[in-house]
């Protein structure tokens, strides 16, 4: 029997075999598309010509319309927040053109200028007499934070400086919640929530790019050294973070309910190609706690799941993150060591949802034939697929320039292996 979007992705994370496996390419920010993926596939469906909205200006993320997502089964929506990653709203779109250029839609609250290198610099909230807070070099295709990192004086430091960007929300976002939920229900689709506020040393927060001017431990290296030679410190500020998370996320799910199915709640990195950022045993003592306490209550109050995405080879951390509640795992590095398809789904496949890794983007997406493409995505959906828990996706945002012909490849495999399911 044919399910609806919605209800294929609930069987998905309840473990159960949906009719196919669920498709998700517009409900994160990590499982999306750079824009001129966007553009080039709406010129392949033949879709109506419009300018596609840069919704993720940090990655350049393209907004996949109503028609596209028809077009390709997607499966699930996408319930953001109203700012982007560089504090501005998004609203009053205006057209803006890239280096090459490819004409695309930004927030009219976007403001940038252009250096002596003609790279491109963009200001938090859209105030270009604070200091840029962003950098997209000439030709290239996504921003690179620009560090603003004031002088450290040990004894001067207080948590509360690195919790400037954390506070009550307000009545406005408490708005704009309800309404894009309202929204996202009636697409039809399975809903994904990303509310904000809970990521801990998330790397692309720590420097606090839609601030104007952030205080505290705002340098990646210096945050890095800081969860070891400041742990005090660390903890003081995930002990806030989290006190705060926790009455935010009572006042949100008050208003969107529990039509939203999973909760985008960590983003934070804990994995190179080869390793760990971090031990198990630091990340039990660190992180852990404060994890826990912020999916105990969803898992108390909420019929959420919680999503916790983290890049790289983290194997020896998955019971972890699994003992600190998350209920599911992106991208799903499988090329990284240790992150064996068969083995994830072995050995953690009962209890986790595997939301992505169903084609690598670093290789085969991106350099490989269109017959390497297919082959890849019908493996992992073989594996993955079996007993539900499998969201497809690929290995992390599908980068700019990447062949169309292997993008419809992907999408032309699901197809495929959903026809034999």
């Amino acid at each position: 029997m044919s399910m609806t979007s919605r209800e294929r992705l609930a069987a998905a994370l309840s473990h159960h075999q949906p009719d196919r496996i669920p498709v998700d390419f517009n409900g994160t920010a990590v499982t999306g598309m750079h824009v001129k993926c966007v553009i080039g596939l709406r010129d392949h469906y033949g879709l109506e010509k419009r300018l596609v909205k840069v919704h993720e200006p940090y990655q350049m993320l393209g907004w996949i319309d109503d028609d596209l997502q028809t077009a390709l089964g997607i499966d699930v929506e996408g319930v953001y927040g109203p700012n982007t990653m560089f504090g501005y709203r998004n609203e009053n779109w205006q057209p803006w053109r890239m280096d090459d250029g490819t004409e695309v839609l930004m927030s009219g609250n976007f403001k940038t200028t252009k250096d002596a290198n003609g790279d491109t610099l963009v200001y938090p909230g859209g105030d270009r007499s604070a200091p840029p807070s962003g950098r997209l070099p000439k030709n290239g295709f996504f921003f690179d934070t620009i560090i603003r990192q004031d002088p450290i004086d040990d004894d001067k430091l207080d948590p509360a400086d690195n919790l400037q960007e954390f506070g009550p929300i307000d009545a406005a976002t408490l708005d704009h919640f309800e309404k894009e939920g309202r929204r996202a229900g009636a697409t039809g689709r399975g809903i994904m929530g990303s509310f904000g506020g809970t990521a801990l040393g998330d790397i692309a927060l720590v420097p606090a790019p839609q601030l104007k001017h952030p205080k505290g431990i705002r340098d990646v290296e210096e945050w890095y050294i800081s969860t070891l030679t400041r742990r005090p410190y660390v903890h003081a500020v995930f002990e806030g973070q989290t006190e705060i998370a926790l009455k935010n996320l009572e006042k949100i799910h008050a208003r969107v309910g529990d039509e939203v199915q999973a909760a985008f709640i960590c983003g934070t990195d804990f994995g190179t190609q080869r390793s760990t950022f971090c031990s198990v045993a630091d990340f039990r003592e660190l992180f852990m706690p404060y994890y826990r306490r912020i999916n105990d209550w969803i898992h108390r109050h909420t019929a959420w799941k919680s999503f916790k995405h983290s890049c790289g080879a983290v194997y020896t951390l998955i019971p972890s993150f699994m003992e600190s509640g998350f209920d599911i795992l992106n991208p799903v590095q499988v090329s990284a060591e240790g992150m064996d398809a068969r083995r994830l789904k072995r050995e953690f496949g009962r209890d986790l949802v595997f939301w992505g890794g169903g084609v690598d983007t670093q290789k085969t997406l991106a350099f490989g034939t269109p017959e390497a493409v297919r082959a890849e995505v019908l493996e992992r959906c073989e594996i993955f697929g079996r007993d539900g828990g499998f969201v497809f996706n690929t290995v992390h945002n599908i980068q700019a320039n990447v062949p169309i012909a292997n993008i419809i490849a992907m999408f032309t495999a699901l197809t495929e292996f959903g026809g034999k399911s």
